[in-house]
């Protein structure tokens, strides 16, 4: 317990030695989001051993609740009056719908909630890799869908989104008894936001661990004929794996819309879904504090050491070979290279589950006498 409090005390007042608008507080107030996301897909694939290609579609979703929520996207209701419940003085006296931030979350919970239940409804027959087609194919559709929104009429004349042009500006969160936040000046609350919603996913993750669900997703992904035969339900079970997955999803999607103060549908590609995919998978599928670090350590090697080699020595690397691109155009191969590199030197995974380690260390550096004689 006194680590946890030590890292705890040191993670809460790491932004008071920063500047308030430092960059690399930016960036990990993203890698917090990214967190928050990663351990949404956990349970999917590493709980419940259920592959998602298609999370982008959670993200897009908890970005569009704040996207249709928080600003005036939908600036004719209530007769260009507005609605505005709980919203910023600032926001109460502009046209469209604006909610407190908190509403918003409840509203991208269960809007993703729902979306991801739906999502599973067709692979509930299905295994392995046809899992991963059919939610890759939900992925894709959503984005699609977001970015020809501006021509599908969602209620009434409004639209499903602004396409690829952004519904912008976002309103600044705001929270009872703190106030609006300030992005413009400072952004040490939307770090703390962010810890704060790393802080619940965490001890709702490993609550689930611990509860019948969690030890009914586990028994699911060791071998899904056996949970069957000792009467897990498995409709039940991988239904909400999706839709608890798809929760945090928009959980995080929601806070980004609201941090980047934009909400375009150019972001909801399938490589985003790859991306977080890659954290659950480096960290240690099923791992809660292997997903966690390996999600930090992506998010800062994507937004800090790829880019830094981009603006740096990277490039001068290339010009020093001779070769005529730049460092920019092989960004992702350098990501690419990094993960081969980790998966090849510990594919378990940076920090991996008891359960997995066994499965993908069992029986390794035993010689062909001990195979004999187990035969035997």
């Amino acid at each position: 317990m006194l680590p946890a409090a030590v890292a705890l005390t040191a993670l809460v007042i790491f932004p008071v030695f920063r500047d308030p608008l430092d960059s690399f507080l930016g960036d990990s107030i993203l890698a917090l989001a990214f967190v928050v996301m990663a351990l949404g897909l956990n349970i999917v694939v590493g709980f419940a051993g259920l592959l998602d290609l298609g999370y982008v579609a959670f993200y897009a979703f908890g970005a569009l609740a704040t996207g249709w929520w928080a600003s005036d996207f939908f600036t004719g209701v209530n007769g260009e009056r507005g609605i505005h419940i709980g919203a910023s003085e600032f926001a109460s006296s502009l046209p469209g719908v604006h909610l407190n931030f908190l509403l918003i979350l409840v509203g991208a919970v269960i809007i993703t909630a729902i979306a991801g239940a739906i999502i599973g409804l067709p692979t509930l027959r299905l295994r392995g890799d046809y899992i991963a087609i059919v939610t890759l194919a939900f992925g894709e559709i959503i984005g699609r869908i977001a970015q020809n929104g501006d021509e599908l009429t969602l209620i009434g004349d409004y639209k499903f989104s602004n396409g690829r042009q952004s519904i912008s500006p976002i309103d600044q969160i705001n929270l009872p008894l703190i106030g609006e936040f300030d992005q413009a000046t400072n952004l040490r609350p939307y770090f703390w936001m962010g810890l704060a919603l790393v802080l619940v996913v965490l001890f709702v993750n490993f609550r689930l661990r611990d509860s019948r669900m969690g030890r009914a997703w586990i028994a699911l992904r060791e071998d899904e004929v056996a949970a069957a035969s000792m009467g897990v339900p498995l409709v039940k079970t991988k239904l909400m794996a999706y839709a608890v997955g798809a929760g945090f999803g928009g959980i995080s999607g929601a806070f980004l819309g609201a941090f980047l103060n934009s909400v375009n549908a150019n972001q909801f590609q399938f490589g985003f879904s790859i991306f977080i995919l890659a954290m659950v998978i480096l960290g240690g599928l099923g791992s809660i504090w292997g997903v966690v670090i390996g999600a930090v350590l992506l998010s800062f090697v994507n937004t800090r050491f790829l880019t830094q080699l981009d603006q740096g020595i990277g490039n001068d690397v290339l010009n020093a070979l001779g070769l005529d691109f730049t460092f920019n155009e092989v960004k992702f191969g350098v990501f690419g290279f990094i993960l081969v590199l980790v998966m090849v030197l510990r594919p378990e995974g940076l920090l991996p589950e008891r359960r997995r380690k066994l499965e993908l260390t069992e029986g390794v550096g035993t010689g062909g006498e001990s195979v004999y004689e187990a035969r035997a």
